[in-house]
């Protein structure tokens, strides 16, 4: 098995996985959206909201917004030793307090730890007429977002396998295929075409070129064939901004890694009682 890191930044990452399956490449996607610790917006106390929106909308707005969430600063809330009261380890508490008229935004969500401030300051929260008010506790915990959606540490995370692209000796140039192409994959390289390897990663395999190379009655099988490559990967991983993407990405091979050592385990203590 190989990573072959194509770019890697604090807000996304990409990179090519060889020779894994297709369960473990869907594991690794599931541990980043599912299985990465992230602080989060659960518990919220208004004491005065004259907007335009409900309670509930506005708790559900300030749930979403995405917190800053160092690792190893916090601790879950239910392996707390304040066994679920909240405390300084487990919990980070924000006030919010916005007189109209003006937008109210991220950044107006003032966190006991710095620490722990929203990630994006100008995310819009309400807008507020002239008189409007809006004064908010909330408490953040560290969770998953296996539990709830505004636990996922990423906006885009997904995968797709390594396009493959023959293009066999029957092939005379006529450019359908070309021109069929909404990747630009493919170009004309004199009496024959060819593929752009600069481009390859980008073949969404629509297979788009194999119909237009059809159409122009070659037969019944087209001179360019475009195929998955069962066993590479491309991957594709953006942060929300409260947890690093290179971070997600070893949270979730240490997580597949734990519970694989786990179900090996297991699986040893079956064997030796049926000995």
């Amino acid at each position: 098995m190989q990573v072959e890191c194509q770019h890697r930044d604090e807000h996304s990452c990409r990179f090519i996985l060889s020779g894994a399956l297709p369960s473990f490449a869907n594991a690794i996607r599931r541990a980043m959206s599912g299985e990465v610790l992230k602080l989060a917006i659960d518990d919220v106390g208004i004491y005065d909201n004259t907007s335009g929106l409900f309670d509930e909308m506005l708790a559900h707005r300030l749930g979403l917004v995405p917190l800053r969430t160092e690792p190893g600063t916090y601790v879950p809330i239910a392996e707390c030793t304040c066994q679920g009261e909240g405390c300084d380890r487990c919990t980070v508490s924000y006030t919010l307090s916005v007189e109209g008229p003006g937008m109210v935004l991220s950044r107006d969500l003032i966190p006991n730890d710095p620490v722990a401030a929203p990630a994006i300051g100008d995310i819009p929260i309400v807008k507020l007429e002239k008189g409007q008010k809006v004064v908010v506790e909330a408490r953040a915990v560290l969770s998953t977002g296996k539990e709830h959606a505004k636990w996922q540490p990423t906006t885009l995370c997904g995968y797709k396998n390594y396009p493959s692209i023959t293009i066999d000796a029957r092939c005379d140039a006529c450019g359908v295929c070309v021109d069929a192409c909404p990747r630009r994959v493919l170009r004309l390289a004199g009496r024959t075409v060819e593929v752009d390897e600069a481009r390859v990663e980008d073949c969404s395999l629509c297979r788009l070129c194999e119909r237009g190379c059809l159409s122009t009655g070659i037969g019944e099988t087209p001179a360019v064939r475009v195929a998955a490559d069962a066993d590479r990967f491309v991957f594709t991983v953006e942060s929300d901004g409260s947890v690093p993407a290179p971070e997600i990405l070893r949270q979730s091979v240490r997580f597949i890694r734990t519970r694989a050592g786990e179900l090996t385990s297991a699986l040893d203590e079956i064997a030796e009682a049926q000995l």
